[in-house]
C-alpha cells in the first residue's frame, strides 16, 4: 500500500498512536515500579521522597543501568518473593552471556506484576502478562482459565487470541479432556512440545496446529483457583529451568488475580458452593455414615500444611476405638499421621481441595498411632469439597464383613452360588458354594457364561442361548432352568439368574448373578405330580400338541447337521426354531456333496408360518436337491425352483439363495431369489457380496436368476442365512446388517463357535425361526 495514499496515511497515523499508547502504558508501569522503590529507601534510610529519588538516580548511574532497572532490584531485595528468586536465578544462568536487547527479566516480571495488581480483570492481567512477559519469550497467546467447583473451565481472560474464538472457547463442561484440564489436574503442569503430537482440544489450535503449548496449575495455599495456558506458535523445544520458574510465578500471579475475583461482591460466585464451615457441619450431622469437616490449616506464609478436623458427626468410628471428644479439632496429621504414608489419605484430601474434583475409594487402610501402637481398620472412602471446607466420610468394613458373613452362610443353606464376569478381561470370579454345585475343586477353573450348554442337558441348549441372548444382547436380566451334567456324572437340576453391569457410557462391560441348586424342590415337584389326578383333557391335548409340534421341527430341520466330508472345507449349519413354539416356521437349509462333487449350500424361508409353510418347505428343499443332481447352474437350479413354487405347492413365495462350490477351484458360483446376499469374513473384514439380481420364488410363473462366481481363499468365511438372524421390528435392514458385520468381524476361529457366537449375539426381536449356514476353506 502507497504511504502517501489517504489509506496509508490513515494506517501509519494508527500504527503511530498504537506505539504511543504502548509506551505510555510501559512508562506508566515503569513509574509505579519506581515510586515503590522510592517508598522502601524512604524507610531505609529515614530520608524524604525527594532525597529517596535523587539517591535512586545517583545509585542507577553509579551502577551503569537504568533508574527502572535499579528500582526493580530494590523492589527484589526487599520482596524476597517468588519473583526475585527467579529473577536472581535468571541473571545467575545468564551471567557471562550477552545481554538480550530490550528490557531485563527483572524488569519484565515486575512490570507484569505491577500491570497485573493494577488491572481490574482477568482480561487486563492476560494483556498485561502477554506485553510484558510472555511475548519476550516467544509466546503469541495467553489464557487464564478459572476453575469451578465441579471441575469445569471458565475462560476468566485471554490476550492474541481471536474475540470470536475466545467465545467459543468461553466454558468448558466438566471431565471434558482439553490442554488446560491437563494442567489442572497434573500437579507439576503439562507441557506439550507441539499440538500435532496430542489429540487434545484447546482454544486456538486451528490457528497454530504445530505449536508448542504449556498449561500450568495457578494456586496458592494449597489451593487451585484456575489454570495459565501460553500458547507458542511453533514446537516448543525444552525449556531451561529459569524459564520454567518464571512461568511458574506469572502462574501464580495470576492465583492471586483469579482469588481476588472469587472472593469480591458481586462478582457472580457459584450458588452451589456452601457458605461456610457451619453450614456443611449441619449437613455432616444429617449424614447416616461417619462424617468428617476438615477446613485447611496454613503456615504463617499462607501455605497449605495440613487440615484441621472441624467437626465429627455422631456416627463417626475411630479405626483405634477413640472417642470423638479426643478427634475433633485435632490436624489430620497429628490424629493420624500414617494418612501421608502407604494410604496416601493426606495426598487425597490436598488434591481434593485443590482442584475440587472428588474422591472415592474402596478397602483403604486408615491407621492410627495409641501409645506408638498402630491401630490400622480398612474402610471405604469419600471425600468432596465444599466452599472453603471438605467432607471425609468413611464407613469402616466391620460392618460389612458382618454382613458379608451372614450372607456367606445364607448362601451355603439355601445352596446358592455366586458369579461374576468381566467380559472385557474375562475374568471369572466364583465363590466356593459355585464350585460345590459343579462338582470341581476350588482350584478349578471357572466355566464361562458361553460354554454353559457344554456342560447341561442337550435338550436345554435352546432355552440357555434364550437366556444368553437376553442377558448379553438385549441387556436385561434373566434367568432359565437346566439340568447340569457334572463331571462325576451326577447331573442336578440348576436354576441360573444374573443381570448386567453397564458402565457409565451404557456399555456392557461385565456380568454378574447365581447359580441355585433347585433338584431337591424339582424332586418334590415331581413326587407331588405323580399323587395328583390326571390333567383335565384340554391340557393334555395341548401338552401333546406342543411336543407332537417341537418333534416336527426337529424332524424338519435338526438345529445341527452332521460334518461333509470334504476336502479343504468345513461346512457348519444352525437352525433356531422360533421363540413360540406353536409355531412352525418355514426358514430351511441344505448342504450336500453331489455327485459331481460340487457342493450344493443353500438357505430359503417360506412364507408365513404352521404346518402349510412346513409342507411347502419340505417340497422345496427336497426339489432343489433333486433339481441339482442335473449339473445346472444355480441361476437355472432357481429358474426350475421358481415353476415348482408357483404350480406345485399352492402359489406359496420363498426366499432363497442357491450356491455351488468347487472344492478344486475354490469357487463358489451363486443366486439369490430375493435373499439377503452372503457375508465374507476374511481376516478381520467382514462384507456382503455385492447383490445379483432375482425374484423371489412363486411371484410370477417364469423367471431368470442372474448368477455370479467368487474366488475364495484359504481361511475365508462364507456366511448364509435368513432374516430371522437379524430382523427388529424399531430397526432397518442395514443397520441390522451392520451390527452382524460387527459380531462377524471379532468372532472364533473355530466355525462351529463362530456360529454359535452369531446366534448368541443376534439381537433380532421378530420371534422368527433362523436358518445359518457357514462354509470355511482350507
Amino acid at each position: 500500500m502507497e504511504a502517501a495514499s489517504p489509506v496509508g496515511r490513515l494506517a501509519a497515523t494508527v500504527e503511530r498512536l498504537r506505539r504511543e499508547v504502548l509506551a505510555a502504558q510501559a512508562e506508566s508501569e515503569g513509574r509505579a515500579l519506581i515510586e515503590l522503590a522510592k517508598g522502601i529507601l524512604v524507610e531505609r534510610l529515614q530520608c524524604g521522597p525527594a532525597q529517596a529519588a535523587r539517591q535512586l538516580t545517583e545509585l542507577a548511574e553509579q551502577a551503569k543501568v537504568t533508574p527502572l532497572e535499579f528500582a526493580v532490584e530494590v523492589i527484589n531485595q526487599a520482596a524476597r518473593d517468588k519473583m526475585s528468586e527467579v529473577t536472581e536465578a535468571f541473571l545467575a544462568a545468564a551471567s557471562g552471556a550477552p545481554e538480550p536487547e530490550g528490557e531485563s527479566p527483572a524488569v519484565r516480571l515486575r512490570a507484569a506484576e505491577s500491570g497485573a495488581l493494577a488491572a481490574d480483570d482477568a482480561q487486563s492481567v492476560a494483556d498485561s502478562l502477554l506485553q510484558q512477559a510472555l511475548q519476550p519469550l516467544g509466546a503469541v497467546a495467553v489464557a487464564i482459565w478459572a476453575a469451578g467447583p465441579d471441575g469445569s473451565l471458565t475462560l476468566a481472560g485471554s490476550a492474541g487470541f481471536s474475540p470470536a474464538e475466545a467465545a467459543r472457547w468461553r466454558y468448558v463442561p466438566p471431565d471434558v479432556a482439553t490442554v488446560a484440564r491437563r494442567g489442572l489436574t497434573e500437579r507439576g503442569g503439562h507441557w506439550i512440545t507441539s499440538l500435532a503430537h496430542t489429540g487434545l482440544p484447546s482454544i486456538g489450535r486451528h490457528h497454530h496446529p504445530d505449536g508448542g503449548r504449556v498449561a500450568l496449575p495457578a494456586g496458592t495455599g494449597g489451593r487451585v483457583h484456575g489454570v495459565l495456558e501460553i500458547a507458542w506458535p511453533t514446537p516448543l523445544a525444552p525449556q531451561p529451568q529459569r524459564i520454567v520458574r518464571q512461568v511458574e510465578a506469572l502462574a501464580e500471579l495470576c492465583a492471586h488475580t483469579l482469588e481476588t475475583h472469587a472472593q469480591a461482591p458481586g462478582c457472580g460466585q457459584d450458588p452451589r458452593v456452601l457458605p461456610d464451615a457451619a453450614e456443611l457441619m449441619d449437613l455432616a450431622d444429617g449424614l447416616h455414615d461417619p462424617a468428617l469437616v476438615l477446613v485447611p490449616h496454613l503456615d504463617d506464609s499462607g501455605n497449605l500444611v495440613d487440615f484441621r478436623i472441624q467437626h465429627v458427626n455422631s456416627r463417626f468410628l475411630d479405626p483405634a476405638g477413640r472417642p470423638r471428644a479426643v478427634v475433633n479439632g485435632a490436624l489430620l496429621l497429628e490424629a493420624y499421621p500414617m494418612a501421608a504414608g502407604e494410604s496416601e489419605l493426606f495426598q487425597r484430601v490436598e488434591r481434593v481441595y485443590a482442584t475440587g474434583e472428588p474422591f472415592r475409594a474402596r478397602r483403604m487402610n486408615l491407621t492410627a498411632l495409641v501409645d506408638q501402637v498402630p491401630l490400622s481398620a480398612v474402610a471405604d472412602i469419600s471425600i468432596s469439597r465444599h466452599g472453603s471446607g471438605l467432607l471425609l466420610l468413611w464407613r469402616i468394613e466391620d460392618e460389612a464383613a458382618r454382613l458379608a458373613s451372614l450372607l456367606q452362610h445364607a448362601q451355603r443353606l439355601g445352596r446358592i452360588g455366586g458369579f461374576e464376569e468381566n467380559l472385557l478381561t474375562a475374568e471369572i470370579t466364583w465363590n466356593g458354594q459355585l464350585f460345590d454345585l459343579y462338582g470341581r475343586s476350588s482350584s478349578g477353573t471357572p466355566v464361562p457364561l458361553e460354554e454353559l450348554p457344554a456342560h447341561a442337558h442337550p435338550d436345554d441348549t435352546e432355552a440357555i442361548r434364550r437366556f444368553l441372548r437376553t442377558l448379553l444382547h438385549r441387556r436385561r436380566p434373566a434367568s432359565t432352568a437346566f439340568r447340569l451334567q457334572r463331571p462325576d456324572g451326577v447331573t442336578r437340576h440348576i436354576r441360573v439368574v444374573a443381570e448386567p453391569v453397564l458402565d457409565t457410557d451404557g456399555r456392557l462391560f461385565a456380568v454378574r448373578g447365581a447359580y441355585q441348586d433347585i433338584s431337591a424342590q424339582h424332586w418334590t415337584e415331581v413326587a407331588l405330580a405323580a399323587t395328583r389326578d390326571q390333567l383335565a383333557h384340554t391340557e393334555q391335548q395341548a401338552t401333546e400338541r406342543n411336543r407332537l409340534t417341537l418333534q416336527l421341527q426337529h424332524a424338519i430341520m435338526p438345529p445341527t447337521q452332521a460334518p461333509l466330508k470334504v476336502p479343504d472345507l468345513q461346512v457348519g449349519v444352525r437352525y433356531r426354531p422360533a421363540e413360540t413354539e406353536q409355531l412352525v416356521g418355514g426358514d430351511w437349509y441344505d448342504a450336500v456333496v453331489l455327485p459331481s462333487g460340487m457342493v450344493l449350500v443353500c438357505v430359503g424361508d417360506v412364507a408365513g408360518h404352521g404346518i402349510e409353510a412346513a409342507t411347502s418347505m419340505v417340497v422345496l428343499r427336497n426339489a432343489l436337491r433333486g433339481l441339482a443332481v442335473t449339473g445346472a447352474g444355480p441361476g437355472q437350479l432357481l429358474a426350475w425352483l421358481n415353476i415348482v413354487a408357483h404350480h406345485l405347492t399352492g402359489a406359496v413365495t420363498a426366499t432363497a439363495i442357491c450356491g455351488l462350490y468347487d472344492p478344486e477351484r475354490h469357487t463358489l458360483r451363486w443366486a439369490r431369489a430375493g435373499h439377503l446376499p452372503p457375508v465374507l469374513v476374511r481376516g478381520a473384514e467382514a462384507a456382503p457380496l455385492p447383490l445379483v439380481k432375482g425374484l423371489l420364488l412363486g411371484a410370477v410363473p417364469e423367471a431368470v436368476y442372474e448368477e455370479t462366481e467368487i474366488q475364495l481363499a484359504s481361511g475365508d468365511t462364507l456366511l448364509m442365512y435368513t432374516d430371522g438372524l437379524i430382523e427388529r421390528r424399531d430397526r432397518s435392514v442395514e443397520e441390522s446388517l451392520g451390527h452382524l458385520l460387527t459380531t462377524a468381524r471379532t468372532a472364533p476361529k473355530a466355525l462351529d463357535q463362530q456360529l454359535d457366537r452369531l446366534l448368541t449375539y443376534s439381537r433380532s426381536d421378530t420371534d422368527d425361526d433362523t436358518c445359518l449356514i457357514g462354509i470355511r476353506v482350507g
